[in-house]
């Protein structure tokens, strides 16, 4: 019998890894994981085994990624932190690229963001765009998936929009609230991203599901769903932010950020392409909107277990 294809998946044990990984064990593929947190509970019965980024050390990374035919990558950071910049990032980014040329490995699958520019002035995006580059111009063969909005049962953004909703009796939308997101389920992202690690060409594909919604619009379907009585108001992003920060403050996290605020006001979160996943969100939220909201979800708290 032929040996099923060993995989590499970076962040198997948090959520856009976690389901990449599901699917290809689900299809009876062989999964390792490159992590920065190696001593995190494995959801997958000992099936992965886990190995630190070493970054720091491209000999050992080199190693780990021996035998792999497929590199899924979804490494990269949400805002500046303890765990590093986004200089950093790209930086550790294009020593796993190159790691994995020298491994052997024949494809890579590179998780990106809608809407990529090296000119951008938001760093997530202008450091996606770099990555993108840095695998376009590698010698390996290439899938670069593009997601939108992520959602799904552990996802940050929507379940703690919903817990606000549920706190406090006024939402506050930045601006006019009509800047469009155009979400993509946790499991579609994953079932597109290995389907194209399974393809030979070199291909750009944006991830992005059946509904475009503008903010405010999003804001209150979730509002619908878990029947909040919250006020929905419109204000200056600089008040959404001053609020934001002293939320965070109580819960001791970063609710969002100035760059997270203007990139979702800048319509980056949508695609000018057809469709490429097929869960609808408004369904999705009518059958898990008892729990969507009960506990905040702290990105932070994710980054130290």
């Amino acid at each position: 019998m032929k040996t099923p294809e060993l995989n590499v998946v970076t962040g198997a044990f948090s959520h856009t890894g976690k389901y990449i990984t599901q699917r290809l064990l689900s299809m009876g593929e062989r999964v390792k994981t490159l992590t920065g947190h190696p001593n995190r509970e494995d959801p997958f019965g000992k099936q992965v085994s886990a190995y630190p980024f070493n970054f720091d050390n491209p000999s050992q990374l080199v190693e780990n990624l021996q035998g792999a035919t497929t590199l899924y990558n979804t490494y990269w950071i949400r805002f500046p932190h303890r765990w590093g910049t986004f200089d950093e990032a790209v930086k550790n980014s294009k020593t796993l690229i190159k790691a994995a040329e020298e491994a052997g490995v024949r494809r890579m699958v590179h998780i990106s963001i809608t809407n990529p520019s090296e000119e951008s002035p938001f760093p997530y995006f202008k450091g996606k765009a770099l990555l993108e580059k840095a695998t376009v111009n590698s010698k390996l063969s290439y899938a670069i998936v593009r997601p939108a909005l992520i959602f799904g049962v552990e996802g940050i953004l929507i379940n703690n929009i919903a817990w606000l909703l549920r706190k406090f009796p006024v939402f506050a939308v930045s601006g006019l609230g009509d800047y469009q997101v155009q979400p993509i389920f946790v499991e579609d992202l994953a079932e597109i991203a290995v389907s194209a690690g399974h393809k030979g060409d070199n291909i750009v594909i944006d991830a992005v599901g059946p509904e475009i919604f503008t903010f405010e619009e999003l804001v209150r379907l979730i509002a619908d769903k878990i029947h909040s009585r919250a006020r929905i108001v419109n204000v200056r992003p600089e008040l959404v932010l001053f609020l934001a920060r002293l939320i965070g403050f109580v819960v001791r996290d970063v609710v969002i950020t100035r760059d997270e605020i203007e990139g979702l006001m800048s319509n980056l979160l949508v695609s000018h392409d057809s469709a490429t996943g097929q869960t609808r969100l408004s369904q999705w939220l009518g059958e898990n909107a008892d729990a969507m909201g009960v506990k905040y979800v702290s990105e932070l708290k994710r980054h130290q277990r």
